[in-house]
């Protein structure tokens, strides 16, 4: 049994691009010595019920979670979310709209890549999307089963990143939107791996937009980028998160669940920020 970090506060499942089920994925953290883990899929709540079956069964503590996909001028910025109260009502209503884009994307994103000489078919992308939300990483699934690249990786390299001859605008929401839509539902917003997109210039208006926190633990980090959140963090009064962000397997994001290792004290201190959020 391999044995990561206690805490993991950012993974995805089937119900948006994972390639695992959520108990699935519940059940490869616990084997991974994880106790207290995030669901946050992209743009859904879907597996969260599962997750907290398997949780109970698994003794791990299950965090209520998602991640809201934004854009900004020649980036994409990723905001998630913890505590939200994701049964109400408008915001499952938001959430649908959020699908509703990609649903749209994905074919926009397959008639570019057709003009690209990249044949491929939105069919084939919902299908290996299955019952999740469609994504770009479904659709670099579809491009290394047809053999135009031989990595998920190697898709966003030469097509799928923001700035890449496939990518496509669509209906933009901003992340100073996403983090006001977490605050209304209760949630605490934390800017996700902050060091892919390179933006640190937008920090301080997410801050008075209602940012609570910056996932600082993150696989892709360097210790400099580590230092250099935690520095933030520290002059935003910012909480520092972390986690895998667990895809499953041939997904380009694969590092095990617990990896790479977020300090217990993050946890309590998401817990508390939340308790003073909901107030």
């Amino acid at each position: 049994m391999s044995v990561g970090g206690a805490v993991d506060l950012h993974t995805h499942t089937t119900a948006s691009d994972g390639t695992l089920a959520p108990a699935a994925l519940v059940a490869l953290a616990a084997r991974h010595g994880v106790r207290v883990l995030a669901v946050t899929d992209h743009d859904s709540t879907d597996g969260l019920a599962e997750a907290f079956e398997a949780g109970a069964r698994h003794g791990l503590t299950i965090v209520p979670g998602l991640e809201i996909n934004c854009d900004v001028e020649g980036a994409e910025l990723h905001v998630l979310g913890y505590f939200v109260d994701w049964r109400a009502d408008w915001f499952q209503a938001f959430l649908r709209e959020q699908r509703a884009e990609r649903v749209a994307r994905v074919h926009r994103i397959v008639a570019r890549l057709a003009e690209l000489g990249v044949p491929i078919t939105a069919e084939e992308v919902f299908a290996v999307a299955g019952p999740g939300a469609p994504g770009r990483p479904h659709v670099a699934q579809v491009l290394v089963r047809r053999g135009y690249v031989r990595s998920v990786r190697e898709a966003f390299d030469r097509y799928l990143r923001a700035d890449g001859p496939a990518a496509v605008p669509r209906r933009r929401v901003s992340p100073a939107a996403a983090v006001e839509v977490i605050r209304r539902a209760g949630g605490v917003p934390v800017l996700a791996h902050p060091g892919l997109a390179g933006r640190d210039e937008l920090v301080p208006g997410l801050v008075e937009a209602g940012l609570l926190g910056l996932e600082v633990y993150y696989a892709e980090h360097s210790p400099a980028q580590t230092a250099h959140y935690l520095a933030l963090c520290r002059r935003w009064d910012l909480l520092a998160t972390g986690g895998s962000d667990y895809h499953g397997p041939e997904t380009g994001r694969a590092n095990p669940p617990g990896t790479p290792a977020v300090p217990w004290e993050a946890w309590e201190a998401l817990q508390a920020r939340a308790a003073r959020a909901r107030a």
